[in-house]
């Protein structure tokens, strides 16, 4: 079995000794603003449950600057409801998400409510059908 970093004396499959490269030289690992963006809006999907039939799923844009990333994400919701804590759900998903999924850190995530889906419109939709 060889070792990754070579430190302990570790061999190839051809018996050559392993290079240990510093940690600072060893490269980094860059993510995508859009596979962010993707992964925020689908947080989003998670914190809102099932929408209405009509409604279109959330989608977010994201500004990535070194380790942080600032969110918008855009969305529908069904009406009724407490708009406010719907917003707050998705903000504490999305944050919690992103870190786990990416280890960045969220400062900052900005909803926007582009249309609300009244329900008594569905109900109306459902009766003349």
């Amino acid at each position: 079995m060889t070792s990754m970093n070579g430190a302990d004396g570790a061999v190839d499959e051809r018996g050559r000794p392993l290079a240990v490269v510093a940690p600072g030289e060893r490269g980094a690992t860059r993510i995508a603003d859009r596979v962010v963006a993707k992964i925020a809006a689908q947080a989003a999907r998670e914190a809102l449950g099932p929408l209405p039939p009509e409604a279109a799923p959330p989608h977010a844009t994201v500004v990535v600057h070194h380790e942080t990333v600032r969110v918008r994400v855009h969305l529908e919701l069904d009406y009724p409801c407490d708009i406010g804590d719907r917003c707050f759900q998705v903000r504490r998903q999305v944050v919690q998400r992103v870190r786990a999924l990416v280890g960045m850190e969220v400062p900052e995530v900005a909803v926007q409510v582009e249309r609300l889906h009244p329900a008594q419109a569905r109900a109306a939709q459902g009766r003349t059908r």
